[in-house]
């Protein structure tokens, strides 16, 4: 996931010149680099362009560098960038404040190029790796999709997207018709293999929906950018896809699942993503009642 993206760094020093330095002396390194010639700037920056690292003057003017850091690491939206804390003073008290203040490093200025390189990709190495793990602890071990952990966590950030800029967002949860009959007809094992095979049919959809599995035999899928109309047509193909899938072993089995789909624009102006969850479940709930193998809107509620 994060192999091809061009990791961003982020200077937060008064100084142009370092700015120009570190612009000479990164050349060659496969870096985005942004600068930020203030404190406040820099903490704006580091909010709108997540960078993975931060090269930190702690002697700043207008706030100091250990103020910024300890801002940045109280924000949730900045706390796990990997901060390199600069300065002209090699002291050592300084030095341990910032590692104390959740800094990863400390260089001394003026820089010596082969070092600043050495450390910046060392901070580089060490996101990646808290990155892995924690997309690691996201995904759903059995299927291989993203778990719920990770379905709140995005559809937060995609609700609050969608109602800052105006957008359609659409949420489709689906529940594998009588599952625990099947499983106790035909074991564990296989419907394993089933809960298997209904997470690619979900993931062979649209690039750009969110599938992950919610817990048990049910799943939900993320629709941005997506009106209820849209969202009604892809889980029928989804519905469709898996009733019309053939099981090695079990030539006479058909296999199905319910649907409720829900659009943000059934709640009101201060409704939560929680909502929108509740009311595609309450559509998933009418389409089980309903008879099962279909798909149901969510009713817009007053």
């Amino acid at each position: 996931m994060f192999e091809d993206a061009i990791p961003r760094l982020l200077a937060i020093d008064d100084s142009e010149l370092i700015h120009r330095l570190l612009e000479v002396r990164l050349q060659g390194e496969r870096l985005e680099l942004h600068s930020a010639l203030t404190a406040t700037e820099g903490l704006r920056m580091a909010r709108e362009i997540a960078p993975e690292v931060i090269l930190l003057d702690i002697t700043l003017g207008e706030m100091d560098g250990f103020e910024v850091l300890h801002r940045l690491k109280e924000d949730a939206q900045t706390s796990r960038i990997a901060v390199i804390c600069i300065s002209a003073n090699n002291d050592a008290m300084d030095r341990v404040r910032g590692l104390d203040l959740g800094a990863v490093d400390f260089i001394t200025k003026p820089f010596e190029v082969v070092e600043l390189k050495a450390r910046v990709r060392n901070a580089l190495r060490l996101q990646h790796l808290v990155r892995m793990l924690e997309q690691k602890a996201q995904i759903d071990g059995l299927t291989g999709l993203w778990n719920l952990r990770y379905l709140n966590q995005r559809l937060q950030q995609e609700f609050s997207e969608a109602i800052r800029h105006g957008r359609p967002l659409s949420l489709i949860m689906c529940d594998v018709d009588r599952f625990k009959r099947l499983n106790d007809h035909h074991g564990h094992p296989f419907g394993n293999t089933v809960l298997e095979r209904v997470a690619q049919i979900l993931s062979a959809g649209r690039g750009s929906d969110i599938v992950c599995r919610y817990g048990g035999e049910e799943f939900a899928a993320i629709l941005p950018s997506t009106p209820l109309r849209q969202a009604l047509e892809v889980a029928e193909r989804y519905r469709q896809s898996l009733e019309s899938e053939s099981w090695k072993g079990h030539s006479d089995l058909i296999v199905t699942g319910s649907f409720g789909v829900a659009d943000l624009q059934m709640l009101g102006p201060e409704a939560s993503m929680n909502d929108l969850i509740d009311l595609a479940d309450k559509a998933l709930l009418r389409a089980k009642e309903s008879g099962r193998n279909r798909v149901e809107a969510a009713r817009k509620e007053h």
